[in-house]
């Protein structure tokens, strides 16, 4: 439904309801933290800033081209055929030939005891600079701002 929308505030809350969608796949792999995480950033934060941008462009349908026959088009349906005969081989492909893997447990991906575990023991490094990058750009981008305002 999003990408078959003209409207571009259609398509976007079109795609919010997919990421509600994804949420709900999510916690039916019992992935609690992953499934409100995706909510409260992709669904929340980011589709508000989507939104936000696609009304201050201010998009109408007058603009749009009006080309019956592009290249563009060409080249779409070039790749959507390349890729449908790539998911066909990969169905039809029988994997029985590929190395088997220790799967963990289904129940300890998403959780939020298994997620700060990672966090704090075996990533703690990555994290902290990560926290530290945040907060020099949240720093910069208020002086920024200040410099404007002044």
């Amino acid at each position: 439904m999003v990408i078959t929308r003209r409207s571009p505030v259609l398509a976007v809350l079109y795609l919010i309801l997919n990421f509600f969608s994804l949420a709900g796949l999510y916690l039916t792999l019992q992935a609690q933290f992953i499934a409100v995480i995706q909510i409260l950033v992709y669904a929340g934060a980011i589709m508000v800033l989507f939104l936000f941008v696609i009304m201050l462009l201010n998009l109408r349908d007058e603009e749009r081209l009006t080309e019956k026959i592009s290249v563009r088009k060409m080249i779409g349906v070039g790749l959507s055929a390349a890729v449908l005969l790539q998911v066909l081989y990969v169905l039809g492909f029988s994997g029985s030939d590929l190395p088997v893997r220790d799967v963990a447990r289904a129940e300890e991906l998403g959780s939020v005891e298994s997620i700060g575990k990672a966090l704090f023991t075996d990533f703690l490094f990555p994290f902290e600079v990560t926290s530290i990058v945040l907060i020099v750009a949240i720093v910069g981008a208020v002086i920024l701002a200040k410099k404007k305002l002044d």
